[in-house]
């Protein structure tokens, strides 16, 4: 529209010096407000629009509805972790069921293992007889210091688990000898190899 405007004032410029009329004159004044409102046109073009402060409810509006929705994202994390935790103490609740049954079991194997190994080793590697005929009296004097094979598996057992980085025992006059030789023969005992005084558990757990 504008456009047009300016078109129609271009060609009734050329007439500046011809005679008016009366509708020349009307003619006349609206070109002058054509001009005015082209210039003002042009001023407003130029003018940097500013921006209109949003009202406070508005505002108050547009905070209450992010709040809402930061919210509402807020409850669903905490509602997963809640969910996440819920089940991971239900796993570690469960896991730690199975272990505690598993060690009473194990518990419950080693009491009788020990029992059974106890009367084996008592009906078959009794302490040595104080009657031998050779050499009585000297077996019978260190007879009163020796102790059971049953004993000196349980010293070398307590030995490797209790202090597995070092787990060789002296040999001591209590360890009778066949005893010792039993157990290094059968491969159930090691000399220490530095040391012929000493010996370990073989860790057949490994």
């Amino acid at each position: 529209m504008w456009k047009d405007m300016e078109e129609c004032q271009n060609k009734l410029s050329l007439t500046g010096t011809e005679t008016l009329t009366d509708s020349n004159v009307q003619l006349s004044l609206l070109i002058m407000q054509v001009k005015c409102l082209t210039a003002e046109l042009s001023q407003w073009q130029k003018a940097t629009p500013e921006m209109i402060p949003l009202d406070e409810e508005i505002l108050v509006t547009l905070g209450k509805e992010e709040f809402q929705k930061l919210r509402h994202d807020l409850e669903l994390v905490l509602s997963t972790i809640q969910s996440n935790n819920e089940k991971l103490k239900e796993d570690l609740e469960r896991v730690f069921n199975e272990l505690k049954t598993k060690m009473s079991d194990v518990k419950e194997y080693k009491e009788k293992l020990l029992v059974t190994m106890g009367e084996f080793l008592e009906d078959h590697f009794p302490l040595p007889d104080r009657n031998v005929k050779k050499k009585k009296k000297n077996i019978q004097e260190s007879t009163a210091q020796l102790i059971t094979l049953h004993d000196m598996l349980e010293i070398l057992l307590n030995r490797l688990f209790g202090v597995p980085h070092d787990p060789y025992v002296k040999i001591s006059d209590s360890f009778w000898p066949p005893y010792i030789e039993l157990l290094l023969r059968n491969g159930i005992a090691l000399r220490h190899p530095e040391d012929p005084t000493r010996i370990r558990l073989e860790a057949f757990h490994q």
